[in-house]
Order: C-alpha cells, then structure tokens, then sequence
C-alpha cells in the first residue's frame, strides 16, 4: 500500500487547527516542520477535493500553500522515523516513540506515538509544560489535564506519582491516542474522557490543573478552573503568545490567582499560577 504526503506550508498557529482537520478526512500521523506541517494518508484514502475545501476554509485568514507526494510504504515509515526524533527537556525528561531505545540516564523515559494528536513534545507550549511540571511535586496528588492531546502531561505526572489523573480532549481520535500512550507508559491511574470542562463533576478538587489550549479557551475556562481547584493548588497554562501573556494573567488575578512562574520560547509563553486561600473566587453553591 502506497501513501499520500501533503506538505502544507502555513503558520505555525494552524498546525494544530490543520491536524484535526485533516484527521478528520482521514490522514493518519503528521510531523511539524518549520515550514508547517507534513500529513500521511493512505494513496486509497486521499481526496484532494475535501483537502482543498478544508484550505479554501482558512484561505482568507492565512497563506497556505502545499504539495503532493506519492510515497511507497516503506519510504512513508523512513520519513516518520526521520522526522520523529526525540527530544529532552532540561536534561530529565526524554520524550521518544516506541521504535527509538529507552535512555536510562534520564529521571523520566516518556514514549508517545502521536499519529493525529497534538503534543509530542516538540512544540514549544508543550516542552515549556513539561519544564514547569518538573518543579510542582504531582505525587499523590490528583490532577487535571484540560484539552489533553497525546497525554503526554498527564503521563508526566502519573509517573512523578500523581495518585489520580483526569484528562480529557474534543477529539476522538485525541482520547484514542491518549489511552494508548497511557497504556504504553504503565499509567493506569489517568482516566480519559471526550468533552470539555463542563463535563467535569463539578463537585471534584484538583491539586494540579494543566491547560495547554490557546488565549481564547484559557481566557474564557480560567473561571471554571479555578472552581474545581483546591487552595493553594497549582495551575500551569500555555499556547498563547507573549503579546497575551498579561491578558491571561490579568484574567487569573481576578480570579484569585497569583503568578509564580514563567517561560518563553520563541516568543510563546508558559505560566505558573497558585490558587490563593483567600481570593475572590468562590465555589458554586
């Protein structure tokens, strides 16, 4: 069986928009290029007139330009296996896929097989993440992973001993690949689920919420966050810029947070937040 590569050429702020889209027309497992983004799809599976609807869609909001390849299958897994290479974060968390070896000299041995998901590591917004989830002490802890992708910073905190882990994401094939990497990781204490934040019992208390989305979403949920964390819990947040960076901290002192910590990496931010005993959010009656 021959495969399809589609070499799209955008910005790096629709990488993540384009994967569910594309996913949703069936492409099996992309990597992020610095040019934008490669999509593999079965040759019987490819059809360039849904893909050209999906780009006439963002036409008017961005410039998008791509390519078409036709690659033999085992050229198909060459270039996967090419471009997917592993990465570490401060020389203590190795992030890799099954077919790379395991590296005993790092504290956390991560495997992530992304096919569709969003958050191999390899973004910015989720090394800086995983950065900051190196200095929350998650263990017996429960913890929260908003718009969870692979799972990765869900897998990173069950294995610094988080006693319970909820994630969950409005992708099917998103929860799919979450489980699966959970499973491949040995964490059988992160529970996955397909929604959004208003499908989590309201009546739950997080020590630890993570939320790599976008301005938007964080801007709007920062409020629903903060109900269902515990005093003096921990929220690390990302995928915005740093033009927004005030903005979301702005949103979280209103809501009773303080920021303790941030990371900038090729101008996205990360920030760290602590949930104030005493601030003005409440808990809904």
């Amino acid at each position: 069986m021959n495969y399809t590569e589609l070499q799209l050429t955008l910005s790096a702020d629709y990488t993540d928009i384009f994967m569910a889209e594309l996913g949703a027309l069936g492409f099996e497992s992309f990597v992020e290029t610095d040019e934008g983004l490669n999509a593999y799809i079965s040759e019987s599976d490819f059809d360039e007139t849904a893909v050209q609807s999906v780009i006439d869609k963002y036409a008017n909001q961005t410039a998008i330009a791509y390519q078409i390849n036709s690659l033999e299958k085992k050229n198909w897994n060459e270039e996967w296996e090419r471009n997917y290479q592993p990465i570490d974060v401060q020389d203590r968390i190795r992030v890799r896929a099954s077919f790379h070896e395991p590296d005993a000299g790092f504290q956390y041995d991560i495997v992530i097989n992304p096919k569709m998901s969003f958050g191999t590591g390899h973004h910015e917004t989720t090394a800086m993440m995983l950065e900051h989830q190196l200095s929350v002490d998650a263990a017996g802890k429960t913890v929260l992973d908003v718009g969870s992708g692979t799972g990765i910073l869900a897998i990173l905190s069950a294995l610094q001993g988080a006693e319970r882990v909820i994630a969950f994401d409005i992708e099917e094939w998103a929860i799919e690949n979450a489980r699966e990497n959970a499973e491949l990781n040995g964490c059988s204490q992160i529970d996955v689920f397909q929604g959004t934040i208003h499908e989590v019992d309201p009546a739950e208390r997080f020590d630890i919420v993570l939320a790599n989305i976008n301005r938007n979403v964080l801007l709007e949920d920062i409020p629903v966050y903060v109900r269902l964390m515990k005093p003096e819990s921990t929220l690390l947040v990302s995928g915005f810029y740093e033009q927004d960076a005030l903005d979301i901290e702005e949103k979280g002192l209103a809501e009773g947070l303080t920021k303790i910590g941030q990371l900038s990496q090729n101008k996205w931010v990360s920030l760290r937040f602590i949930k104030s005993t005493h601030g003005p959010a409440v808990d809904p009656v």
